[in-house]
């Protein structure tokens, strides 16, 4: 069996594995719960279904993450290269705003 490389390996290769940066981007609590819900089929990848936890993710990859009673839609702004704090974890992707969907923003400021 082949070894598993880690995330600062992967890093530095251009590419990550999907559930390595869920996890390091924090979506769930444990890599395997991040395997899990990839090979359900609740991720997409640029659109396209994955079912793979092994996939490679790469930056300016638009991830679609089904989450429980929430779907989340990513940008991949960068690669992890450890699973850190809350605040670095947010660094390493930006949401985008679905059409049709207001954001914070929006609803805390109505046009008149």
């Amino acid at each position: 069996m082949a070894p598993v490389a880690s995330p600062e390996a992967e890093a530095g290769c251009g590419w990550q594995r999907l559930d390595t940066w869920l996890w390091c981007a924090r979506f769930l609590k444990s890599r395997a719960d991040c395997a899990r819900l990839a090979a359900a089929g609740a991720v997409r990848l640029n659109r396209q279904p994955t079912d793979k936890s092994h996939a490679r993710v790469r930056a300016g990859d638009v991830l679609t993450v089904a989450l429980r009673d929430d779907v989340r839609v990513v940008r991949v702004r960068a690669l992890a290269a450890r699973r850190g704090p809350a605040a670095e974890a947010r660094s390493l992707y930006e949401e985008v705003p679905e059409p049709g969907r207001e954001s914070a923003h929006d609803a805390a400021h109505p046009v008149a």
